[in-house]
């Protein structure tokens, strides 16, 4: 039995979406009928070919794209948790992918939980039907999943597992949210400046368009300024972005973004935050796959790959690799010197006592919690910083404009 989406008419005439389980076309145009629903189009969800009118092998084709839908991380942990509470009261996993997907609001949710359905109906593994959303479900999600189906505890390892999406969720939340207020007072400055150079100052400026003396050098620059942004502004824009877009293609090329990523942990206060920010994500997974029983040797690998700094991500292979021929973990990392020193001496702690997951557990926590700190001190001090800046520039500007009407009164 497969995953099919439709689009069909109502008794009303009002056209609908949705999804269905089927063992084929005809059947799920049949079930849509005897729904009182008159099928307008039915396509495989693994599939991007779609039959639209009739099942005549005359009809007309059309094709989708390709892309599978990718689960948003808030979509992601709701899924996990139910998944999580389904599977622990004893519901066989067909049956609780079934009723997650009934459950499921979003037409991408549904669609990516018949999907997965289908393939364990196959005989597949649920890790292995969880690889083909690579999208939806990383390494760490699917090791973790792996492990829990081979030691009998999938309920338990869901559960951890959508914990752990749901502070991550939580935590990039409250980053965004964190970040909106600075970034709109940050535009809006900007904004009002441009406005006063663009429609203020050319007017105030023709007060001086039939003096023959010379300006003061500041009013000169100001006019020259405004002159030029009501004149190139517009291009200035779209250069702007035209340069954004052509840094993202060139950092797309491996040895670009390696030199980028090394420039990046180098910066002074961005530096600090990207270095916190993976060190926490890579504690946090390690000791999420360690605790559900994957090896050391292939977490090591998957919190490497978690990790967003391509230079972070080689000294975690580097690690791993050390590992494997014998010496202890935090040895490794301290080889390494790119992680804090307080995670480091957490770990050989860890590896003396055998906890090492819940000292990594711990790790991550103070990581993120440092974090925290550091961009909460940062954004607080982007607001004064933004009022300044509009401030000065004001103030510039009405001096320009004041200092030869200043002039002119000493004159006379």
């Amino acid at each position: 039995m497969g995953a099919y989406s439709y689009r069909a008419l109502n008794e009303s005439g009002k056209t609908i979406k949705g999804m269905m389980e089927g063992d084929s076309e005809r059947q799920v145009r049949a079930q849509l009928r005897a729904k009182k629903l008159k099928p307008l189009e039915v396509n495989d969800a693994g599939n991007a070919k779609v039959r639209s009118g009739n099942d005549k092998p005359g009809g007309r084709l059309s094709f989708l794209p390709t892309g599978q839908p990718k689960l948003k991380s808030r979509d992601l942990s709701l899924v996990t948790r139910q998944l999580a509470s389904l599977i622990s009261s004893g519901l066989p996993l067909d049956e609780a992918l079934h009723a997650t997907a009934k459950q499921a609001q979003k037409p991408a949710v549904k669609q990516v939980m018949l999907q997965i359905r289908t393939k364990v109906l196959e005989g597949f593994s649920f890790a292995q039907a969880l690889a083909e959303h690579p999208g939806s479900f990383d390494d760490m999600y699917r090791a973790m999943v792996r492990a829990g189906e081979s030691s009998g505890f999938l309920g338990p390892v869901l559960d951890r597992l959508a914990d752990y999406t749901l502070n991550a969720q939580q935590l990039q939340s409250r980053l965004k949210t964190a970040m909106i207020y600075p970034i709109v007072l940050l535009i809006i400055s900007l904004a009002v400046i441009v406005a006063l150079m663009t429609f203020v100052v050319p007017d105030l400026v023709k007060l001086f368009a039939h003096s023959k003396r010379d300006l003061p050098f500041l009013t000169e620059a100001l006019i020259a300024t405004s002159d030029f942004i009501v004149g190139y502004g517009i291009w200035v824009f779209f250069a702007g972005i035209a340069v954004v877009y052509g840094i993202k293609r060139l950092l797309k090329n491996e040895s670009r973004q390696r030199r980028w990523h090394k420039i990046q942990l180098k910066l002074p206060v961005i530096g600090s935050v990207v270095n916190q920010s993976n060190s926490a994500r890579f504690a946090s997974t390690l000791s999420l796959l360690m605790s559900s029983g994957v090896p050391l040797l292939q977490a090591l690998r998957i919190a490497g790959q978690v990790m967003t700094n391509r230079v972070l991500q080689e000294a975690c292979e580097d690690i791993a690799n050390q590992v494997h021929e014998g010496a202890a973990l935090n040895r490794a990392m301290e080889k390494a010197d790119c992680f804090p020193p307080l995670l480091v001496q957490m770990v050989a702690s860890g590896e003396t006592n055998g906890t090492l997951p819940t000292q990594l557990e711990h790790a991550a926590r103070d990581q993120q919690r440092e974090l925290e700190m550091v961009l909460a001190v940062s954004l607080g001090l982007m607001e004064p910083a933004t009022i300044v800046l509009l401030g000065g520039a004001v103030l510039v500007i009405v001096l320009a404009i004041l200092q030869p009407i200043f002039e002119m009164n000493k004159m006379v």
